[in-house]
């Protein structure tokens, strides 16, 4: 059985994240607690403090996954994000799931997007432990 934490972060692709922001910060008082690029996927992610959760705008500055699923499904939740000690671990104990390409996600940590969508959620799982 797989070892699932807690549920590190909820994805939400946007296309601008900082014309989104103001609902977020403004309207709900939410706290921005980080704001970072990722290369490889080419996006800003922009991570907001909403209480037993955190938010994750995902902004893509290039063509690519994040892009694509903004043209075919516009702006909306894009994945929920599990944290797990380690991800070969945990991919090893999910049938199907040994060939996920892992990369370096936000925060410094590695992370993965599952292959199979269940109930037609993308499901991501990052290290609970940044690389140092």
């Amino acid at each position: 059985m797989a070892d699932f934490d807690h549920v590190d972060h909820l994805g939400i692709a946007v296309h601008d994240a900082d014309q989104a922001l103001p609902f977020y910060v403004e309207r709900l008082g939410m706290k921005v607690i980080g704001d970072e690029q990722a290369d490889d996927p080419g996006v800003r992610l922009t991570y907001l403090d909403a209480g037993n959760v955190m938010l994750q705008l995902v902004q893509p500055f290039r063509d690519g996954p994040v892009a694509r699923f903004l043209r075919e499904r516009g702006e909306g939740l894009h994945h929920v994000c599990f944290s797990v000690p380690d991800i070969e671990t945990t991919l090893a104990t999910l049938p199907g799931q040994r060939s996920a390409p892992i990369f370096m996600g936000g925060r410094g940590r590695r992370a993965c997007f599952l292959l199979a969508e269940p109930n037609g959620v993308r499901v991501e799982l990052t290290e609970r432990d940044p690389i140092r």
